[in-house]
């Protein structure tokens, strides 16, 4: 009967670390909005979908200039974070003719090329054992 018991206690923390292991949270928080006006849109990417479809997109309102969202049920991984201060509430980045952003941006780990959009090798960062939280500054 103890060694029933000794398995099924195994077989228990096995599982339970195996779930918590894949219920990882990632909150970021665009610390400097310019305005209070609109919203800040995020989107959680992995590298082969990155400025695709992303795997989680949410949206935040914007109190005293900063803005926070909580992806959740995150696994284990490199991932990376791109958000844009959606000012007028089109629900999309705006551009100058010549393609220069209209809104302000940022990304994760706040490493931004000064010509072209934000890269993947910049902004990933990695998803282990325990919860992400950082700041983006635009």
């Amino acid at each position: 009967m103890k060694i029933l018991i000794h398995i099924f206690v195994i077989a228990v923390l096995f599982t339970v670390k195996t779930v918590s292991a894949q219920n990882k949270t990632v909150t970021a928080t665009v610390v400097n909005v310019t305005s209070d006006k609109g919203k800040v849109k995020f989107a959680l990417y992995i590298k082969e979908n990155f400025r695709k479809e992303p795997l989680q997109a949410k949206e935040s309102v914007i109190k005293e200039g900063k803005s926070t969202v909580i992806f959740e049920n995150i696994p284990t991984g490199e991932y990376a974070i791109i958000c844009f201060h959606d000012a007028n509430n089109n629900n999309k980045m705006d551009f100058e003719p010549n393609g220069m952003p209209l809104e302000d941006y940022g990304a994760s780990n706040n490493k931004l090329s000064r010509f072209g959009p934000p890269q993947f090798e910049e902004a990933k960062f990695l998803v282990e054992d325990k919860n992400v939280s950082f700041d983006i500054k635009f």
